[in-house]
């Protein structure tokens, strides 16, 4: 199964355009997570709290770690995010901060080193900028980071079209050539 986690709000667009063009070139089920529509509680003392007794409880069923099994069961993940404001949608870090957890999606080692604890071999983000000033560190390096230093997910992949809004680009054929990333 891919867990499809998509970061996209606006109507038409390009980043889901060519997550969608992945995900109809991979011909599998598909399970879809839209961001917008998740009311995500907030990480604040009482979360981490209860979430660390559960932890310590090993009640990993309850409901609060939900969307952590799904991501840890996934055969592979798409990650669909625009680049904004130098990095991806807000909805995508309170995602991140949900599916943390201990025991689940990673653990330590005994020199407390995170052990990836998740079924995907591969995690392919999807982004599109309308600028050309995307550096990665910022939006495809974290994420990057998670994948392969907390979840234990080996094959990371960007696929991006930028510069989709300077005066005179040409979306289409900047999107296209996207696209042949993709195969």
């Amino acid at each position: 199964m891919i867990l499809f986690i998509n970061a996209c709000v606006r109507k038409g667009s390009r980043t889901k355009e060519l997550a969608e063009c992945l995900l109809a070139e991979r011909n599998e089920p598909v399970e879809e997570v839209v961001l917008h529509n998740e009311t995500f509680p907030s990480a604040d003392e009482d979360f981490l709290n209860r979430r660390d007794r559960l932890i310590a409880e090993g009640k990993w069923e309850d409901p609060m770690f939900t969307r952590a099994r799904q991501f840890a069961k996934a055969d592979e993940i798409v990650i669909a995010a625009p680049f904004w404001d130098l990095s991806f949608p807000a909805t995508l870090k309170q995602y991140f901060e949900q599916i943390n957890v201990v025991g689940i999606t990673f653990s330590y080692s005994p020199e407390g080193v995170p052990v990836g604890l998740c079924r995907a071999k591969k995690l392919t983000y999807v982004t599109t900028a309308g600028g050309g000033f995307v550096p990665e560190v910022y939006g495809a390096g974290y994420v990057k980071a998670l994948a392969q230093g907390f979840y234990g997910i080996p094959e990371f992949k960007v696929i991006k079209a930028t510069g989709l809004d300077v005066e005179g680009a040409d979306v289409k054929a900047l999107i296209e050539e996207a696209k042949e990333e993709i195969e």
